[in-house]
């Protein structure tokens, strides 16, 4: 048999060989490092015996799909314990997740932080027991009967939605055994460096009218300076939190009287406005027109849209004059009234129709997270309508814009691909030629992507750019949809060269996504610390007595005038307190006043990151923040 290998290399042998087998053939310390093995695009066992030509890749732990056998492993290290120490607890799932994985619990007394403790120090006596990890199968029947003896009702149920002529898979280590499809590593021994996180509640297969479990979360590594990086991030990310600076800075609080729906304060306001005059800008130099849709609009214009089918559960509809309304979840549908207004000719096309849109979608209030996860946001959507000829110019230039704004902020990004899901409308030629078209313009780009299956929107493929924040976790923001469907709901046409009626190609995309979301990204990313362009207060003047608070309303008033966002401490406090709170407040630049600065009318400048920078002039220090704000540093 033909083994092809990653790198396009290829084996051959005349018996039937193991993952690890010839994983081990490859190089002993590739052997050592595999986690798990992908067989023709499905990731298996490392003692899965191969007896077939086939494409391999032996996994590792630094790859996404390796990751997840190890912390699989984890989950059942962890559910071993669990059960060794509290043997009433009844196990629901335990799948691995992208930083670690969590097990579903069920007990009577909920597990505390203690009894973390106590689980960890029980998973390491089980790594070190380095048990062997086997797989196999039994009937359904069976299945059900050998859990219903244990008293693992959840197993039960898992199996019994399943097919009656399926096999079902187990693995056990040691006294252990559970119900799953694996992958898993060899023994328990590779998983030495792990920690349990939290406990959270979490309802049974997430439907709030099934019971509530505990979940526990934890995230493994092979090794401890591994793992100690990460919850060195971790840590790093609390003092980063997007919802406790906000209240810090005064960016925007939550109420209960409106869950999910945030309120902006001033300063929250002065960031979000920077961002969407920012945005305006751009787009106006990008070819852009703005327009504005009503944020409530009949129920039938949803349902030629497609929205009323798939996206129904998550809207919030109302009734007027007898006639049922929704309250927008996406903005297209009012973008394709707009463009239907008047007559289209090709020598109007390509048309970019820019929205800043008020959207509301219903999130389950356990989804609920700051501004991460709201139920009301604002997009900054945009429609372009366009020729097939002029796809590739047009996702090319979207491309350049997103790439413009993700560098402006210090953001690395890679870009996935994400083809048909399950639940989508559109033949399948229209589909294959629209997930062509955006291969071809990543591939002329020459912009590295990974293929993302089954994740498209339900109208169209897209591109989504996934950006990494100053401590490397990554964020879905941006993203390009082509959509081949909605411009043929809608009898979308143009009158093309050749005076005939011809069907627009129409592009859905975001640079932002949601701009409340992206500015909870924005304050973990600066740490609340805005470049100047940004900040919601750019000055803070510093009187060192009443005695100077003259000059300093005086300097104060010349920086206002010349546009900047600037702010004076008239408190009767002492200057070293009114540079701390400055300082705890992320205020970029911190003027100082006092007698000597009152006589040569200059200003003693500290900058957030340098500290004390020295006396300057006014009109000197107002030139060159002008400078930084308009080059946007």
């Amino acid at each position: 048999m033909k083994i092809t290998l990653k790198d396009g290399s290829f084996k051959e042998y005349q018996e039937p060989k193991s993952v690890y087998e010839i994983a081990l053939d490859i190089s002993e310390g590739l052997a050592r490092v595999a986690t798990s093995g992908e067989v023709d695009g499905e990731v298996v066992d490392l003692r899965t015996v191969i007896d077939h030509d086939c494409e391999l890749s032996i996994l590792t732990f630094n790859d996404e799909k390796g990751k997840g056998a190890f912390r699989h492993t984890a989950s059942h290290i962890m559910a071993q314990a669990i059960k060794r120490l509290y043997p009433e607890t009844k196990l629901a799932i335990g799948p691995s997740i992208a930083d670690g994985f969590y097990y579903d619990v069920d007990r009577e007394t909920p597990l505390t932080a203690e009894d973390l403790e106590k689980i960890e120090a029980e998973m390491k006596k089980i790594v070190k027991e380095n048990l062997e990890i086997k797989q196999y199968t039994m009937p359904r029947n069976e299945a059900v009967e050998y859990f219903k003896e244990k008293g693992e009702s959840y197993k039960v149920e898992l199996i019994e939605d399943l097919p009656e002529d399926e096999t079902i898979s187990f693995y056990s280590q040691g006294e252990f055994t559970d119900l799953c499809a694996g992958p898993h590593l060899m023994t328990t021994k590779p998983v030495k460096a792990f920690k349990l996180t939290s406990v959270a509640g979490a309802y049974w297969r997430g439907d709030e009218h099934n019971k509530m479990l505990q979940r526990i979360y934890g995230t493994a590594f092979p090794k401890k300076a591994e793992l100690e990086e990460y919850l060195t991030m971790i840590e790093e990310a609390k003092k980063r939190d997007h919802r406790k600076l906000g209240k810090e800075l005064g960016l925007f609080m939550m109420r209960e009287e409106g869950p999910g729906f945030p309120f902006f304060l001033p300063n929250g306001m002065v960031l979000k406005n920077t961002l969407l005059d920012y945005w305006r800008e751009i787009h106006r130099k990008a070819g852009y027109v703005e327009i504005n849709t009503p944020i409530m609009l009949s129920r039938h214009l949803w349902e030629t849209s497609g929205h009323w089918d798939h996206y129904k559960e998550n809207m919030y509809t109302t009734v007027i004059d007898e006639e049922d309304f929704a309250i927008k979840p996406m903005n297209c549908p009012g973008g394709i009234l707009v463009y239907e207004s008047e007559p289209r000719s090709y020598r109007d096309l390509p048309i970019r129709m820019g929205e800043l849109g008020l959207v509301h979608r219903h999130e389950k209030s356990g989804q609920l997270h700051g501004l991460m996860r709201v139920r009301c946001f604002t997009q900054d959507d945009a429609h372009i309508f366009m020729t097939p000829e002029q796809i590739k110019d047009e996702i090319k230039g979207v491309v350049k814009l997103i790439d413009e704004v993700y560098s402006l902020f210090g953001f690395k990004y890679h870009v996935e691909l994400s083809t048909r899901p399950d639940d989508s409308m559109g033949s399948d030629e229209d589909w294959e030629m629209a997930t062509d078209a955006l291969r071809a313009a990543l591939d002329d780009i020459g912009l590295p992507y990974i293929v993302n299956e089954g994740d498209g929107a339900f109208y169209g493929p897209k591109i989504d750019f996934h950006l990494e924040d100053s401590i490397g976790r990554t964020w879905q923001c941006g993203t390009i949809q082509l959509d081949f469907q909605l411009p043929l709901r809608f009898n979308l046409e143009y009158t093309g060269a050749d005076g005939e009626k011809h069907r627009p190609i129409m592009i859905h995309r975001v640079v932002f996504g949601s701009i409340e979301r992206f500015i909870g990204i924005l304050i973990e990313h600066f740490a609340g610390a805005f470049p100047t362009w940004l900040a919601p207060v750019q000055v803070k003047v510093l009187p060192i007595s009443d005695k100077h608070m003259e000059y300093g309303t005086k300097v104060l008033n010349e920086l206002q005038a010349a546009g900047i966002r600037a702010e004076i401490d008239s408190r009767a406090e002492k200057i070293g307190y009114k540079i701390r709170e400055a300082q705890m407040k992320k205020i970029p630049y911190m003027l100082v006043v006092g007698a000597k600065e009152e006589e040569e009318e200059k200003v003693s400048v500290r900058s957030r990151k340098q500290g004390d920078e020295g006396q300057c002039g006014l009109g000197e220090f107002v030139e060159k923040i002008k400078e930084e704000i308009a080059l946007k540093k």
